[in-house]
């Protein structure tokens, strides 16, 4: 398959590269898009801020157990399974296109061994039950809709409930100043904190060999299960 460009026979696809480095170490990851607006399939600005958070703490990684949500072409995921982890990609069960896309982006990436499965936020279903235990759970742009916030969360407390040490990495793109999850982390129990994208070398127009994430402005949290001392 030409990695430039292929076609199935509904979709155009295109293989995108980025490349992460640091102290002269050096990860590359191939992820199909598909080009075609009705689908927005793409990788989106908050996926290479999330992968590259990854990529600097991939020996944290390394063995451990992470399950994205709302995988969609799956970055974040792939670079996570590249640097050592055993990486769960999952997408809502109604969009099984994004489902395929997953699939396809692992074996992009020469991952045969990583699990896809369809998990819809704000549904607690037997495969989301059934999942082993995590280490970390990942999300980019998962905060994009906010009809979809608390299911969001829902989902992220279950799993944090049933994994107390776990943390959910995510990032997102701000879109609205009046757009909070704020009252929603308290109702559900949860701590947020902010960090910095300069601290994990992020804070760039330019990132893993990519123009995005450009002039958009991303943020990143690190969210987990409030204990009884509310620390």
């Amino acid at each position: 398959m030409d990695h430039n460009e292929a076609e199935t026979p509904s979709l155009t696809l295109a293989y995108k590269v980025f490349t992460f480095e640091e102290e002269k170490k050096t990860l590359s990851v191939s992820i199909p898009e598909v080009l075609d607006p009705e689908f927005g399939m793409y990788v989106w600005p908050s996926a290479v801020v999330l992968a590259q958070y990854l990529w600097t703490r991939r020996e944290e990684l390394r063995g451990r157990t992470v399950l994205e949500l709302g995988a969609g072409v799956s970055l974040p995921g792939v670079v996570a399974a590249r640097c050592g982890a055993n990486v769960i990609l999952s997408d809502a069960v109604k969009t099984p296109l994004c489902l395929q896309n997953c699939r396809r982006s692992c074996e992009a990436n020469s991952l045969p061994h990583v699990l896809v499965l369809g998990l819809t936020w704000g549904e607690v279903s037997p495969d989301l039950v059934l999942l082993p235990r995590l280490d970390f759970i990942l999300g980019s742009d998962v905060f994009y809709e906010p009809d979809d916030f608390e299911d969001v969360l829902v989902t992220v407390a279950f799993l944090l409930r049933k994994n107390p040490s776990a943390q959910f990495w995510t990032t997102y793109q701000e879109r609205s100043a009046d757009w909070s999850i704020e009252a929603l982390l308290h109702r559900w129990k949860l701590n947020c904190v902010q960090v910095q994208l300069d601290t994990f070398n992020a804070d760039k127009a330019e990132l893993a060999g990519s123009t995005l994430p450009g002039s958009h402005s991303i943020q990143m949290m690190i969210i987990t299960l409030k204990t009884e001392t509310g620390l």
